[in-house]
């Protein structure tokens, strides 16, 4: 027995649940994977070290974006080509970002990444889509969708930051689609990105399937429910929460890269 399996006691069982039942409700309200939840709660509650915990997530999203595309499809929220676009670009812009990531100054890319939520939060208190709005498939379109999706993909690879929170403003902003459909949208799009990433990280041991198992069964609970919320709400008050839960993420990363400046 090693030293994971020794602690794999009910507080182990427990956390997990929990990690996974907060993480399905904000992926099905937000249109997100939920890593920005399940991550901080893993190294917090589990002691995860970082790699470990990433791995664990990114295998955790799988099933709990499957039911949340699901959730949306029922409602005619998912555009399912753009997707299989912004999927292909984000697996290609992940290698990247992946390669990138040895050789670009990380504390600058998290600073940089600050700024573009900020300017992203300002955005959704003053831009707010339509409910009707639809996103129309034009080579210029597939083009630009294919650019998001590496862009995506890099950020992912060099920060570790789920594309919900870059696709779901961006497909709302600069495509124009309406909050709904970003969301299933980008749910779609992470379960290729989030399988192949997994592939690599099970190569590398660095995820614990019991843990993954049971946050993303507990997340799948509860998936389908913040996507029932998400329907409920006028756009203005969804622009709202998301801001928040954006500036949940700058923080997060403005702690993170405050303290490695200070170990400097």
């Amino acid at each position: 027995m090693t030293a994971r399996d020794a602690a794999r006691g009910p507080r182990y069982v427990v956390a997990c649940l929990g990690i996974g039942l907060l993480a399905g409700l904000l992926s099905g309200l937000f249109g997100v994977g939920g890593g920005t939840v399940i991550v901080p709660l893993l190294l917090l509650f589990l002691h995860f070290d970082q790699r470990l915990a990433a791995g664990t997530s990114l295998a955790a999203i799988v099933p709990t974006a499957s039911v949340g595309v699901v959730s949306y499809a029922v409602h005619g929220s998912v555009a399912w080509i753009p997707a299989l676009i912004l999927a292909v670009g984000a697996v290609v812009g992940a290698q990247l970002g992946t390669w990138l990531l040895a050789r670009l100054p990380q504390n600058a890319l998290r600073w940089g990444f600050i700024g573009f939520l900020l300017v992203v939060i300002v955005m959704l208190f003053i831009v707010v889509p339509s409910r009707d709005a639809e996103l129309e498939l034009t080579v210029l379109t597939g083009l630009g969708l294919g650019g998001l999706g590496v862009f995506t993909g890099i950020m992912a690879g060099l920060l570790g930051v789920g594309g919900g929170v870059i696709v779901v403003p961006a497909l709302m902003f600069l495509f124009g689609t309406s909050d709904l459909v970003a969301k299933g949208t980008s749910l779609l799009m992470m379960i290729p990105t989030a399988v192949s990433g997994t592939l690599g990280n099970l190569r590398r041991r660095n995820v614990d399937l019991v843990a993954a198992a049971l946050i993303g069964v507990a997340a799948c609970t509860t998936t389908a429910l913040g996507a029932w919320l998400a329907t409920l709400l006028d756009p203005l008050t969804s622009n709202i929460l998301f801001a928040g839960f954006l500036a949940f993420i700058a923080v997060q990363l403005s702690v993170r890269a405050w303290r490695a400046r200070s170990a400097r």
